[in-house]
């Protein structure tokens, strides 16, 4: 409350402050793959938000494949992990690195797969099509739940119901695990095993201080923003209004713009940006909430239960697909 109006320039001061601490190079570490590993777990997270679509015509790197680039440049940041634990030569760090490798791998794969189900219903791996298919700009029919007997074009109306969780009935269960492997991914609570503080002190950022430590805080909590964006761009209309059209009442078209306008791109980032911090907000809420697993109940989680039910839904999509769409 002291720095600031309201204490709002406290994290400004925080980070001038940790900015002039001593960079710490242990005596015993291996000095070049210590230096080495903050920017490598900087660098391949930061990546991958080249490739996001902020608005309908900001589509980022314009990748077609930019599904599979995004999760195969992301996964690279447990090699700097790996670096980091092993070269600062400590045993919490050591720990650290060890079980937030088996957790980022083993969670890896309920993610992929449940990015795999948006993919098989999209038919695409390229982010901005997945969100024009979202969005009133679309110029192929989607029908509510996927089933064109129903008559009802999500197109038009836009808004929330063409986003994909309410497109298909099966997707809100795909987001649900999605998300729950995206909190381990980020290392969030409760899944921040490789940084319990009461166990291994900071786990493998132990030894950093400076401006290397913040640089792994930044990788991570960049890492919160970008499965944030993800999962809105994946599953929550990305840059489309939740709002949609109801009779002359064309409130899904007044908040979007005119494509390839400035309303247009003003309007995708509003929204985007939105639903953004509104994940964010989601993942701090939880961390305030629940507490931290044991080591064995997180790997159940992933391999019993996620693992199994991802792969149960990619089936039931491949389904659902051939039959109704």
């Amino acid at each position: 409350m002291e720095t600031g109006y309201y204490g709002i320039a406290q994290t400004v001061a925080d980070l001038l402050k940790a900015l002039q601490k001593e960079d710490i190079i242990p005596t015993k570490a291996v000095s070049p793959l210590f230096k080495l590993a903050p920017f490598i777990i900087f660098a391949s997270i930061f990546t991958g938000f080249a490739v996001l679509p902020i608005a309908p015509s900001w589509k980022g790197a314009g990748i077609f494949s930019s599904v599979f680039f995004l999760l195969a440049i992301v996964s690279l940041d447990v090699i700097g992990i790996i670096i980091a634990g092993w070269s600062s030569n400590n045993k919490y760090s050591m720990l650290g690195t060890m079980r937030s490798v088996a957790q980022i791998i083993s969670y890896e794969i309920p993610l992929g797969l449940s990015v795999l189900c948006v993919c098989m219903v999209c038919q695409t791996l390229d982010l901005q099509e997945i969100s024009f298919q979202q969005s009133i700009y679309n110029t192929e029919p989607n029908y509510l739940l996927g089933i064109p007997s129903l008559g009802i074009d999500t197109t038009s109306i836009g808004g929330f119901l063409a986003w994909n969780v309410f497109r298909m009935p099966l997707m809100f269960l795909v987001w649900v695990i999605f998300f729950i492997a995206s909190l381990a991914e980020c290392n969030r609570a409760p899944f921040d095993l490789p940084e319990a503080e009461s166990e291994i002190v900071a786990g493998f950022h132990t030894e950093y201080t400076g401006a290397r430590f913040l640089v792994i805080m930044l990788g991570e909590y960049g890492m919160m923003l970008l499965v944030s964006i993800l999962g809105a761009v994946l599953f929550f209309g990305s840059w489309a209004t939740p709002l949609p059209n109801i009779g002359s009442l064309r409130l899904a078209e007044w908040t979007s713009g005119e494509l390839n306008t400035l309303a247009s791109t003003l309007w995708g980032i509003f929204w985007l940006v939105g639903k953004t911090f509104l994940f964010v907000a989601l993942q701090m809420w939880i961390r305030w909430t629940y507490p931290r697993l044991r080591v064995d109940q997180l790997m159940a989680v992933s391999w019993k239960y996620l693992t199994p039910f991802a792969l149960a839904l990619v089936i039931l999509c491949g389904f659902w697909k051939v039959i109704f769409i």
